[in-house]
Parts: structure tokens; sequence; C-alpha cells
């Protein structure tokens, strides 16, 4: 989901890696690792949801903006949702109050918000968060039903206050979920998501040369059908995909250099096992230790 690049591993970098578990109730999890292939896990629910009516969390996306502060949006419901969870933290233990951003409440007949995944957009230096939305009848649904006919949705914060209103950010002519937005090069960018449809079930890439889009000459599948909950990291000349492969409960990847040309890389990763997906993102590898010296204190002091 959340755009990674380095342009190569350094001695201080690290990676952080959202996740959950089902039934999505419990709330955020993190996994960590200092090669972006090889994943440990903190033993530690790091935000229970309180945000929006079932009160879960699903698909958590994180990013950290300039001042060294992360955001977290997730999904809060299957269906009957208008919006979307949101809270921060400079550390990771201490959060804002959550908040349930309603985004698509100007369409009434909404079924549901799905996935929202952050971007920094460099171009005009705000913060983009995408997700999939049904508006029944609203367009070509092909072997679809109405309410599982989804389209991609956008939109923008620069304070993470105030909200754009809702646009429409990708109509390939058929359902799509799951997106993460890739600047690739330094001059364009690659849209990966999952085709929806039933037939399907896979993912795939588009490309654009602005990070809205317009994204076109969508690829064939780059993994096989049951996969979902794209998210990349860069590492040297790289680009490694990690997905959810939920019929095999499991974690899968893809490595490219030029979203072109794929290479299956599941031999070369390691997830731990029952995790669902979410979003990478690179922190230093003190960040991963203040985090691990925090928990240590909340375990003494609960022994206490």
């Amino acid at each position: 989901m959340v755009m990674i690049c380095c342009s190569c591993v350094s001695s201080k970098q690290a990676w952080l890696y959202t996740s959950f578990k089902e039934p999505a109730n419990e709330g955020l999890r993190l996994m960590y690792s200092y090669d972006a292939k090889h994943w440990a896990y903190f033993d530690h629910i790091f935000l229970k949801p309180l945000a929006g009516r079932d009160k879960i969390m699903r698909d958590p996306s994180m990013i950290k903006d300039k001042d060294g502060v992360y955001h977290l949006v997730w999904t809060t419901e299957w269906k009957n949702s208008n919006g979307f969870g949101y809270a921060s933290s400079k550390d990771l233990i201490h959060w804002s109050e959550e908040k349930y951003i309603p985004v698509m409440q100007q369409e009434t007949t909404t079924v549901n918000v799905w996935a929202p995944e952050w971007f920094y957009n460099d171009v005009d230096d705000s913060y983009m968060i995408v997700w999939a939305s049904t508006i029944p009848y609203r367009f070509d649904k092909g072997i679809e039903d109405e309410f599982n006919n989804h389209r991609l949705y956008y939109t923008t914060t620069k304070d993470f206050t105030h909200f754009s209103p809702a646009k429409l950010f990708f109509d390939p002519g058929f359902s799509a979920i799951d997106a993460t937005i890739v600047k690739r090069n330094n001059k364009d960018y690659v849209l990966v998501f999952k085709d929806n449809t039933r037939n399907e079930r896979d993912i795939k890439v588009a490309f654009g040369e602005t990070p809205v889009g317009p994204f076109s000459n969508i690829s064939k599948p780059i993994t096989a059908g049951f996969t979902e909950g794209p998210t990349t990291v860069h590492v040297k000349d790289e680009w490694l995909i990690y997905f959810d492969a939920y019929r095999n409960q499991d974690f899968e990847a893809v490595k490219t250099k030029d979203f072109i040309t794929f290479t299956d890389a599941t031999k070369e990763i390691s997830v731990p096992q029952g995790h669902k997906h979410g979003t990478i993102l690179t922190v230093t590898k003190a960040d991963i230790k203040k985090i691990q010296r925090s928990l240590k204190h909340i375990d003494s002091t609960q022994i206490q």
C-alpha cells in the first residue's frame, strides 16, 4: 500500500509494517525489519480501535510527516460506512483522540469506505488518502453485484485537520480496491491496485504522469488470484511488492526494477504468521530501539 523509496540500504535504516489480526477488533499491530525482507513483530497492541460504529481496525496505513509525527488511517466497517478512522502519535505509544472522517458523506448511497492509504504528494506538498468505495448504479458493473462494484477515491490534507472533498481517483472500468501509489524514477507514478472482479481478484499496475493521474496502460496480473493489500518498498535498485495471499493465509512478494517485468520473491521474505496487510514505511534503527524501550517500560510498570 504506501510508497517507500530509498536509493540504498543505510546502516541506520529500518522499516515498520502496519498490520492487524482477524477478527480485526484488537487494533494496530506493528512489525519491523532491518533489511525490508525479514520481519519480526512487537507483541503489543499499539492502538485499540474506537472510531466508527463497529470499532474494528482493518487495513491500517501509516505515514510519518516532516515533523516526525505518525499519522494512521484505517477501515472502520465492512459496510454501511462513509468514512475511515484517523489518529496521530509522536512516539506510537501515546495517541491523539481517534476521529471518524466521513469523507463520503456527500454520497448518501455509499456502501463502504475500504483501505484508506496515505501518499505524500511532493508536487503540491500535501498528503493524499486513497480508498475504495461502492456507489450502487454509478458505474458499469460487469459481473459484479451493484453493491460490490468499487472505484477508487481520494482526499488531500496539509494539516491533518481539514480534508478536501472526495474526488474520483481511478475508474478502470471494473471494480478496483487496495491502491498504493509509487513515485518512480522521480518522473512518473505507478498505481498498484487490486482488480476485485470475481474472475480476477489479483494485483495489477497502471501508470500516470502525476500523483492524481490519470492512470492508464493497465498491466496484466502481476500476481496469482486471491491476492490483495499490496505495499511497496524500494531497496537498492529493486522494488519489492508485498501482498496478502489470503487464500493461502500467507504473505507473498514479487520484485521489479521497472514495473514492467516482475519476478517472484516470496522465498526471499518472511512475515510472522497471522498478520494481515497494512503498509510499510521507512524509519531508523533508533526509532525501533526507542519503541522497544518504551514497551519494556510499559511491561515493567504493569508488573509493579
